[in-house]
């Protein structure tokens, strides 16, 4: 096959359908089987259900989106590295050890991120409805 040919194959809309049924597939595949991350969607729905409930701005939707999104992202990529540090070496190895707390790590540093976003953009939210209850 000439260079041209493989280049057409590779970008085709045949091979990027094909690697967004691999995205969705590890999604599918992540989604049952890690407990953290079923956490993390759940609270990014009550997140959400409270944003439309008081009505956030599109600036506060966006900062919740993009923080929720770092969550989940860095929950992805924890898993990933425990699977292929799992099937790499199963038994328990000091290395591995740290590899995996240090991908853990950087799951919390964004979920801590995460509630200071989400504190940022609802209690002044939180506080306007309750002036406003408090007041009638």
């Amino acid at each position: 096959m000439k260079a041209s040919e493989e280049g057409k194959k590779r970008f085709s809309s045949e091979t990027r359908g094909e690697s967004f049924r691999h995205a969705f597939s590890g999604l599918a595949a992540i989604a049952h089987s890690e407990p953290n991350l079923k956490i993390h969607l759940g609270i990014f729905c009550l997140v959400v259900i409270a944003g439309f409930v008081l009505n956030i701005s599109l600036c506060s939707w966006m900062a919740i989106s993009l923080a929720s999104g770092l969550v989940l992202t860095a929950e992805c990529f924890n898993t990933a590295l425990e699977q292929l540090s799992d099937a790499i070496k199963p038994d328990y190895d000091p290395g591995i050890k740290k590899v995996k707390d240090i991908a853990a790590a950087g799951v919390l540093v964004s979920a801590i991120i995460s509630v200071a976003v989400g504190l940022l953009v609802f209690i002044p939210e939180i506080l306007q409805l309750l002036s406003a209850i408090f007041r009638n």
